[in-house]
């Protein structure tokens, strides 16, 4: 028998680049710009845009626009800092839009 290997794995939903793993998802219950979000600790193939100051649902932040390195899709935002003690968790981390993302289970 052989020895499989699987993988879920997150795609932009444009050009099906893979930009996470299923397993770096923290939380499926953010908010998005347009809609649902998924907190993940890490992303990858994405470019991070400009910093800016922005009021969201639960405080100030300093986030950055992350864009899928191949076809250049807005696919959520980074969190560089955040200004309440109690949501400095999420700095360094990723929302990506449920919107923006689709997720297949690749087998090796």
């Amino acid at each position: 028998m052989e020895n499989l290997i699987e993988a879920r794995l997150y795609f932009c939903f444009s050009c099906r680049n893979h930009v996470a793993l299923h397993d770096d998802i923290i939380s499926k219950a953010f908010r998005g710009r347009n809609g649902r979000g998924f907190l993940f600790s890490h992303a990858m193939n994405v470019r991070v845009g400009p910093k800016e100051d922005k009021e969201l649902i639960t405080g100030l932040y300093t986030i950055a626009d992350v864009y899928c390195c191949d076809c250049n899709q807005v696919l959520g935002w980074k969190y560089e800092k955040a200004y309440e003690e109690n949501q400095k968790y999420k700095e360094g981390k990723y929302i990506l839009e449920k919107s923006k993302v689709v997720r297949e289970i690749c087998s090796d």
